[in-house]
């Protein structure tokens, strides 16, 4: 979990000179949406809050910093999880019980982010991980234990997760390639983690979500950590949140990007990429390849809704082993998730539904998808779903450039 929180890298406001590829028309799968909703599970976020207030939390422990230094053997070289723009990670132990610092190998293990006290993300981004994580409960978020906040010294505890981040899954050497049954799961788990957040009473936009964000248990279950750059939701009847550009190259919403303007669909235009991720095997900017292909929504988007060329962009590390009705339409799922115009983007319960029906054991199949064969999904027009009002305007600027900061993982 020094994969627990990655920094996000600012959003330049200069245009890039590359052109983007043409989006593609696409109809939504056939499916039953859920009548459940996560509205009743989630909490209210009363806004604005103060600092006391967010601090006083009774969900979360305030340590101190001798606690936490005791934790992590005083933060030494070789408890060090992983680095980023906000700080370093370090593996801990504390008492489950009284949380107070254990002995390495007893009690409960948890992942302790320190910021640098230069760090650009700043007190702001702490407080508002802390706002969030200290409130909102779900199996699909990161569990946030308690912080420390003392002098110059801000740390956050969360509980430790395993098998690291998708990130380091999907692109470092070393582990062992993502079967697509774990890679559905996968997806599947971090699409329930952002359906609860956009269904809460008080809708919260994640606004960073990318692979290097989603964190794996021992079974590989999802949980979105980095709560640093949450917004609230518009509410009354406003249709976005103005707000400054934040976020990281690839997965950003071009309309978000061109104008300021956030909603919740930029959240799934971002879910859009990781799901391309998770069939492709690739980064959403990948600077190692030469040219326009760098980009890998531009890249991918003319085989997402081609059934005879999907597997084009397949991951190659899966050796063919995936269902081809399934690949097409977590293919066609990921194309309408894409979609320039914001509005026309499904919400998070249908794309989580979606998922679930591609997952359902009906859809499996031994055979692997070649360039001979085909997949016949079924498809059908099913009405818009206007579930909140949001910024309608598309634009066909492409994506700008962005400054990142090393990943902590």
């Amino acid at each position: 979990m020094g994969n627990c929180l990655d920094s996000s890298a600012k959003v330049d406001a200069a245009q890039s000179s590359r052109s983007t590829s043409r989006a593609s028309k696409t109809t939504p799968s056939s499916l039953t949406i859920p009548s459940y909703s996560d509205k009743s599970n989630a909490l209210s976020l009363p806004t604005p809050r103060s600092e006391g207030e967010i601090l006083s939390s009774p969900n979360l422990k305030a340590f101190t910093f001798n606690e936490l230094k005791n934790a992590t053997r005083n933060f030494r070289p070789d408890s060090l999880l992983g680095e980023g723009g906000f700080g370093h990670v370090y593996k801990g132990w504390i008492d489950e019980h009284t949380y107070t610092a254990a002995k390495p190998g007893s009690g409960m293990v948890v992942a302790v982010k320190r910021l640098k006290p230069e760090g650009f993300q700043g007190h702001k981004e702490w407080l508002t991980e802390v706002n969030y994580l200290g409130q909102l409960h779900h199996p699909n978020l990161v569990k946030l234990i308690g912080y420390c906040l003392e002098g110059d010294n801000r740390l956050l505890v969360y509980e430790f997760m395993p098998k690291g981040s998708l990130e380091n899954h999907l692109f470092r050497r070393g582990p062992q390639p993502l079967s697509w049954s774990i890679r559905m799961k996968v997806a599947i788990g971090a699409a329930r983690g952002l359906s609860f957040l956009h269904n809460a009473k008080s809708q919260v936009i994640y606004r960073d979500f990318k692979a290097s964000n989603i964190l794996l248990d021992a079974e590989f279950n999802s949980k979105l950590s980095d709560f640093g750059l949450a917004k609230a939701g518009p509410t009354g009847d406003r249709t976005h949140v103005s707000t400054q550009v934040m976020g990281t190259q690839g997965y950003a919403a071009p309309e978000y990007v061109a104008t300021g303007r956030l909603t919740a669909k930029s959240d799934v235009y971002s879910f859009g990429v990781v799901l391309l991720e998770l069939l492709s095997g690739r980064r959403a900017v990948d600077k190692t390849i030469a040219g326009v292909d760098q980009n890998l929504v531009d890249w991918a988007k003319p085989y997402l809704g081609d059934k005879r060329r999907l597997f084009r962009i397949m991951d190659s590390k899966l050796e063919g082993q995936y269902p081809q009705k399934g690949a097409f339409m977590a293919a066609t799922l990921a194309l309408q998730c894409l979609n320039r115009e914001a509005k026309a983007r499904p919400p998070m319960i249908e794309v989580l539904a979606t998922l679930e029906h591609i997952e359902a054991p009906k859809h499996a199949s031994r055979n692997s998808l070649s360039e001979h064969q085909r997949v016949h999904a079924p498809i059908r027009k099913s009405p818009a779903r206007n579930r909140t009002p949001l910024n309608s305007t598309p634009t066909a600027s492409p994506l700008p450039s962005v400054r990142q900061s090393p990943r902590a993982r």
